[in-house]
């Protein structure tokens, strides 16, 4: 398709979550390599106007680059299939269930996809019996929020810090799930139209890749090629695929996973909407698949869909 087939195109960016900030800085470079494919595409933001006026001014298309809340958890999908308009993207039902990472994870146990134990907890929860069950160290995080919003990595059997980083994920969302802590090497695997992509080793200063060292640290270390041997990167991609494709997922997305000295490896999460910003791991993958950034964003557009 020529940029101009697809007709006039917003890119929807920035909305009202959480990852608002970094959805715009996506949102900017998304439109910015659109219009140099020769797309008719146009900034809009969901948290300074209606929705409608996608459908009264004649957008054909909608180029999702909303991240969290609202953009990646089935809301605004819903309402662009209730207008008409087709998106990029994973549809309701995925969007959803892949923003809930508890309920991702009996998805994935059902189908005997690999991911770390886990409790759901609340102010009420016995904290020794976590710890008793999950060990050291523990991740506490929010269930339904992204980029690392509201983490907290527990090393020691304190109930008090685990109560304190329980309200911490509590601030973000009422569902707070607590993870036995993996160690091993990060790696992210990025899904573009039925294709999981080469593998990026992450190298976050002190280990720590939080919000910070996503999207603004130039310290954090990215490896594309990942440096894994051929059999063991293809059955990554392989098995990140299918958790993919599990949740309902289509169209393109990220899959991050832990994978451990002996071998074995945990999938994390799924991430319906990534970040297309200059730190983000999809470009960064398709370019190490020959893909520029321009040409990924078209194939995205390229997938877009109602229903």
């Amino acid at each position: 398709m020529s940029g101009a087939a697809f007709g006039k195109v917003a890119v929807l960016m920035g909305g009202p979550s959480a990852e608002r900030e970094v959805s715009l800085m996506s949102g900017r470079g998304v439109l910015a390599a659109l219009r140099e494919k020769g797309v008719d595409a146009h900034p809009f933001d969901p948290s300074e106007r209606d929705l409608w006026d996608l459908k009264r001014d004649g957008y054909a298309r909608a180029f999702i680059a909303l991240h969290g809340r609202f953009g990646e958890d089935g809301t605004v999908q819903g309402a662009l299939e209730a207008l008409g308009i087709p998106y990029t993207g994973s549809g309701v039902m995925a969007s959803a269930l892949a923003m809930d990472k508890w309920r991702t994870k009996l998805v994935w146990l059902a189908c005997g996809i690999p991911t770390p134990a886990y409790r759901i907890v609340d102010a009420t929860t016995d904290w020794s019996r976590v710890v008793a069950e999950l060990g050291l160290p523990l991740i506490v995080k929010p269930a339904r929020e992204g980029s690392t919003l509201g983490i907290t990595r527990i090393t020691g059997p304190d109930p008090a810090a685990l109560a304190a980083a329980h309200a911490l994920a509590a601030r973000h969302d009422a569902l707070v799930l607590v993870e036995a802590f993996v160690a091993g090497q990060e790696l992210t695997a990025s899904i573009v139209s039925g294709r999981a992509l080469p593998l990026i080793r992450i190298e976050a200063p002190r280990g720590n890749y939080d919000y910070h060292s996503k999207y603004f640290s130039d310290e954090t270390k990215y490896f594309c090629p990942a440096g894994l041997p051929e059999d063991v990167e293809m059955e990554i991609r392989t098995t990140c695929l299918r958790a993919f494709d599990v949740i309902g997922c289509t169209g393109w997305g990220r899959v991050d996973l832990i994978l451990r000295s002996d071998g074995t490896y945990s999938l994390l999460e799924v991430n319906t909407s990534p970040g297309m910003t200059g730190h983000s791991l999809v470009p960064m993958a398709a370019k190490a698949a020959g893909m520029s950034y321009a040409d990924l964003c078209v194939e995205i557009l390229r997938g877009a869909h109602v229903g």
